[in-house]
């Protein structure tokens, strides 16, 4: 009895083990394999990914032709309430792992297994911002009007909205820090779709470089990275 229950073990872990392992090499491999961004044309808008080392989150100017963030993201929703920000940044994924996981040590096990299975709703995290340095984890991009115009859809369409169309904030308490908030989000997270492949496919759908696909923030900015050392190389 006890050598059965110890085989069936050992088949859980082994099953668990290939799953993670599978997950993991198609990660590396799908992360590695870069969509090419669309031709430059006009130079427009200027945007920028960041990334705190667990989400990447996409940066844009408060206010610009196709659309004045500060009239449905409001300064009023953030503690500090400072309405001298330039730029506003986006992060979609799990609700419970965003509040609950701002960096990689505050993750909890049931935390993540509630977030890999879709068991809670979803959040998009928004934070104001003077400005922006480029560096290893902030890369500046480039868009022109059409390019920037879908990008803007992509971010409305990621909300839940009011009926009269206002995105739903989730409880002023809740926060990082003085000039970010959270609101409702739609779309599922699970083990296929996280906060960065929603970042990701932000950066495909306004036709800049993106991997086929990815998990995590460093599959995005190793594209980014490694132009940059081309650069510095040549």
């Amino acid at each position: 009895m006890v050598r059965k229950i110890l085989r069936c073990l050992a088949y859980i872990l082994l099953t668990i083990f290939v799953i993670v392992g599978v997950y993991m090499l198609c990660a590396i491999i799908l992360s590695g394999i870069e969509v090419k961004a669309e031709p430059e044309t006009t130079h427009d808008v200027e945007i920028y990914i960041v990334t705190n080392g667990v989400h990447a989150d996409i940066v844009v100017p408060i206010r610009a032709e196709q659309m004045d963030w500060s009239k449905q993201i409001l300064f009023a929703h953030t503690r500090e309430q400072d309405s001298l920000a330039s730029f506003v940044s986006f992060g979609w994924g799990d609700r419970q792992f965003y509040i609950e996981t701002p960096e990689w040590k505050d993750l909890k096990w049931k935390t993540a297994m509630k977030a890999i299975l879709g068991l809670n709703s979803t959040a998009i995290h928004t934070t104001f911002y003077k400005s922006l340095n480029e560096g290893t984890d902030c890369k500046k991009l480039i868009l022109n009007k059409n390019q920037y115009e879908r990008l803007v859809m992509y971010i409305e369409n990621s909300f839940t909205k009011n009926v009269d169309g206002s995105f739903v904030q989730i409880g002023p308490e809740l926060s990082y820090g003085p000039n970010d908030a959270f609101y409702e989000a739609q779309g599922n997270y699970n083990l296929f779709f996280t906060s960065n492949t929603w970042t990701n496919d932000a950066l495909k759908a306004c036709g800049q470089k993106a991997c086929v696909w990815t998990p995590f923030d460093k599959g995005i900015f190793h594209h980014y990275n490694k132009q940059k050392r081309e650069e510095i190389k040549n």
